[in-house]
């Protein structure tokens, strides 16, 4: 934790009070927690405060958090000979005690180029479809971010300019960062000779969990004397 950090977390209680809902510091570096309703208020004031100046908006993407604390495999014990395309089942690996109460977070980083800083944004999303504020009035630097946490986690940013997909195809359908959306997809394509075109089919692979292969012990790892 470094003094900067701090004195950051500090200005960021006093100034911002309940308008967020938590304040941490974790690798020198802060991050706000708030709920979607002062998105817009805390984003100006951390934007236009002297004390603040986050000027510049250096990314925006979407976590999902729905399967948070869960393990598809356990490798401490596995060993090369048995664990190499093993399928397992999903187990949970621990409770976790944030303070997320949704799925859905949008995540922002923010950069004062005049006061040397850094801080994250956490906005807890909640509704079906889920949706936050556009901060390109804010940040202009936000369109095509958010056009891709749109695209990938089907986050609706309101009052964005031209929120498309941006990476996916226009057909596609579902949004592939979501943990519900299976990692092979919904449908795969082939060229069909007799209809001379290419043809979407429902997906043939079984999705399974597969446990990686694992190497423990190699003596380029061990710890000893140079020779």
């Amino acid at each position: 934790m470094t003094h900067s950090s701090t004195v950051l977390a500090s200005l960021v209680k006093e100034k911002l009070g309940t308008a967020i809902i938590g304040c941490k510091i974790a690798n020198g570096e802060v991050t706000i927690e708030l709920l979607v309703d002062h998105l817009l208020n805390v984003s100006k004031c951390l934007r236009d405060d002297p004390d603040f100046s986050f000027e510049q908006l250096i990314d925006v993407c979407g976590v999902d958090y729905s399967t948070y604390g869960e393990a598809d495999w356990s490798t401490s014990e596995t060993v090369s000979s048995t664990g190499f395309s093993r399928g397992v089942e999903r187990r949970q690996l621990k409770t976790s005690d944030d303070s997320h109460t949704t799925d859905l977070t949008v995540v922002y980083h923010l950069l004062s180029v005049s006061n040397n800083r850094r801080i994250r944004l956490r906005v807890f999303v909640d509704g079906n479809p889920p949706i936050v504020p556009s901060v390109v009035a804010i940040w202009p630097s936000s369109n095509w971010f958010e056009r891709e946490a749109f695209d990938l986690f089907g986050i609706l940013f309101d009052g964005h300019p031209d929120l498309r997909r941006i990476l996916t195809d226009y057909g596609f359908v579902g949004h592939p960062f979501r943990k519900d959306f299976p990692l092979s997809g919904h449908v795969e394509t082939r060229y069909d000779p007799e209809k001379q075109r290419v043809v979407y089919e429902p997906v043939s692979i079984e999705p399974r969990t597969l446990v990686p292969r694992v190497i423990r012990h190699d003596h380029r790892y061990e710890d000893g004397d140079d020779a």
